[in-house]
C-alpha cells in the first residue's frame, strides 16, 4: 500500500516540512472524505438493479401478469435507449416513498398506463381501427410476519379500461375481421373494475400456497414466462391457449406446491360464469372451471425462463349460457439460453365440446433480449381449429419490438397477420398493425 507520508528519516521537521505535511494531510482527508461520499452512493448490487427493493415471496406459481409478479418484474432497473437524467432522478423520491411504506405498513403497490392502437388492413365492416388504454394500481399487503415465508397478503389490482377516440375497442377489433379471438387481448371499456381481490397464504416454508377469492385462473393455468400481455404479445391465440374452456375473471379456490427444487403442482375451482363485471358469487347456480397441473422446471427460480408442463380441465355444463360440459389438456414448455437472451417457447392444446374457442390449437414462437429488461423482439405463430365442423383453421402470426425509451416509458410496435380468418369469406389475409405505448410508476 502506497504511504502517502513516506520522506527521508532524517528530515528535520522544521516549519516549511510542518507546512507540507498540514497541506498533504489536509489533500488525503479530502479524498478519504470524497470516498466515503462515493461508498454511500454505491449500494449493493442487488440493490442497484431494483428500484424500491421488492423481491419475490412465496411459492410464485402465478403468470407474470399477476399482481404480486409484476412487482417484483416492474421494480428490476432498465437499460433504456435513452437517458433522462432529470427525469431519472426525480423519480427517486417516489422510490423512496413506495420503500418506505413497504416497511413500515406492509403495502407494495405499482401503478401503470398502457395505451393500444391498432388498425385493420381489410374489415368486413366500417370499423377498421381501434385505440384503448388502461390504468392501473395493483398491489399487496402483508399485515403480519412479513418476514415469514408463510406470511398471508391480500393481493389487489384495479383497472380502468376505456376507449381513445374509437367507436370500438381493441378487443373487438378482430371480429371485424371475421377473426376468431382478441388482436388485443383485455383492451375493452368495462370502465372501473377491481380484477384481483383475494388472499394468498404461504404453507411449508414458502414452498407452497393457496389463493381464495377473486382472480384470473388463466393467471395460473398453464402458464409460459414469455406471456405479458403489457410487455411482450398482444394476441389472445399467442398469449394463452385458446382451446381451453377459461372463464373471465371470478371467484375460486386454489393452491399449489413444490415437490422438491424442480417438480409442483397446481390447481383451482372457479366458477365458470364469472365475468370482469360479475361480482356475484356462483349467479348462474353451482357451475365450475376446474383444472389441475403438474410442471417441471431446473430450479425453482428458472420457472419463468425453462419449464414445461401438463395440464388438464374440466368445465361444468352452463344452461344459462347454452353450453354443454367440455374437457380438454394442455402442454406447454420454454427454453431460455444461458445468457438470457434467447427464449423459445411452444404450446397446445385440444378440448372437446363447443366451449372453448378452438378445438385444437397450436403456438411456436421465440423471444430475444437485447439489453436487461429493455429492448425485448418476438415473433410467434398460431394454428388454431374452430370446434364448429363448418368453420376451417386459421392462422395467427405476430411480431413485435419493444423499444425502452427511459426507464419507465416503453413504446411497442406490433404486426400481426391474420390468415384465413374463420369467419372471413372475402379476405385470405387481414393485416394489423398497432402500437402501444406505456408508462409505470
Amino acid at each position: 500500500m502506497l504511504n502517502l507520508f513516506t520522506s527521508p528519516r532524517d528530515l528535520k521537521m522544521d516549519y516549511a516540512v510542518k507546512h507540507q505535511r498540514l497541506a498533504l494531510t489536509g489533500l488525503v482527508l479530502l479524498a478519504m472524505s470524497k470516498s466515503q461520499v462515493f461508498a454511500q452512493n454505491e449500494e449493493p448490487a442487488e440493490r442497484q438493479l431494483t428500484k424500491v427493493g421488492y423481491e419475490g415471496r412465496g411459492a410464485n406459481l402465478g403468470s407474470p401478469n399477476t399482481p404480486t409478479r409484476l412487482l417484483v418484474e416492474e421494480d428490476i432497473r432498465t437499460e433504456p435507449l435513452l437517458r433522462f437524467p432529470e427525469i431519472d432522478d426525480s423519480m427517486e423520491g417516489w422510490y423512496d416513498f413506495k420503500s418506505r411504506i413497504d416497511d413500515r405498513h406492509g403495502l407494495r403497490f405499482g401503478i401503470d398506463y398502457t395505451a393500444w392502437y391498432q388498425h385493420l388492413s381489410d374489415s368486413l365492416t366500417d370499423e377498421n381501427w381501434a385505440a384503448s388504454g388502461i390504468l392501473r394500481a395493483y398491489g399487496e399487503w402483508t399485515p403480519f410476519n412479513r418476514q415469514d415465508r408463510n406470511a398471508g397478503r391480500l393481493v389487489f389490482k384495479l383497472d380502468n379500461r376505456h376507449k381513445i377516440g374509437s367507436d370500438i375497442t381493441i378487443a373487438n377489433l378482430g371480429g371485424e375481421a371475421g377473426y376468431i379471438g382478441q388482436t388485443g387481448v383485455l383492451f375493452n371499456d368495462i370502465g372501473w373494475q377491481v380484477i384481483d381481490f383475494n388472499w394468498q397464504q404461504g404453507l411449508g416454508n414458502g414452498s407452497g400456497g393457496i389463493i381464495a377469492g377473486r382472480f384470473d385462473p388463466m393467471d395460473y393455468l398453464a402458464v409460459l414466462g414469455y406471456a405479458n400481455p403489457w410487455t411482450s404479445f398482444s394476441n389472445l391465440s399467442t398469449l394463452l391457449n385458446p382451446a381451453v374452456a377459461f372463464p373471465d375473471v371470478s371467484w375460486g379456490l386454489g393452491g399449489g406446491t413444490w415437490l422438491g427444487d424442480n417438480w409442483y403442482v397446481k390447481g383451482s375451482i372457479n366458477d365458470a360464469n364469472g365475468t370482469l363485471t360479475n361480482y356475484q358469487w356462483l349467479r348462474d347456480g353451482s357451475e365450475f372451471f376446474k383444472w389441475g397441473e403438474v410442471g417441471w422446471s431446473p430450479g425453482r427460480g428458472e420457472r419463468y425462463t425453462t419449464n414445461i408442463h401438463l395440464g388438464v380441465w374440466h368445465v361444468d355444463e352452463r344452461e344459462e349460457a347454452g353450453l354443454d360440459s367440455a374437457s380438454g389438456f394442455t402442454v406447454g414448455a420454454n427454453w431460455t439460453s444461458g445468457d438470457q437472451r434467447w427464449m423459445y417457447f411452444a404450446r397446445a392444446g385440444w378440448a372437446d365440446g363447443d366451449a372453448s374457442l378452438m378445438e385444437k390449437s397450436y403456438t411456436l414462437g421465440f423471444m430475444r433480449k437485447f439489453r436487461r429488461n429493455a429492448d425485448l423482439l418476438g415473433l410467434a405463430v398460431n394454428w388454431g381449429e374452430p370446434p364448429q365442423d363448418e368453420l376451417e383453421a386459421q392462422t395467427t402470426g405476430e411480431f413485435f419490438y419493444r423499444l425502452q425509451l427511459a426507464e419507465n416509458l416503453a413504446i411497442t410496435p406490433n404486426i400481426q397477420l391474420l390468415k384465413d380468418p374463420a369467419l372471413n369469406e372475402e379476405d385470405d389475409s387481414v393485416w394489423v398493425t398497432g402500437l402501444r405505448i406505456r408508462l409505470t410508476l
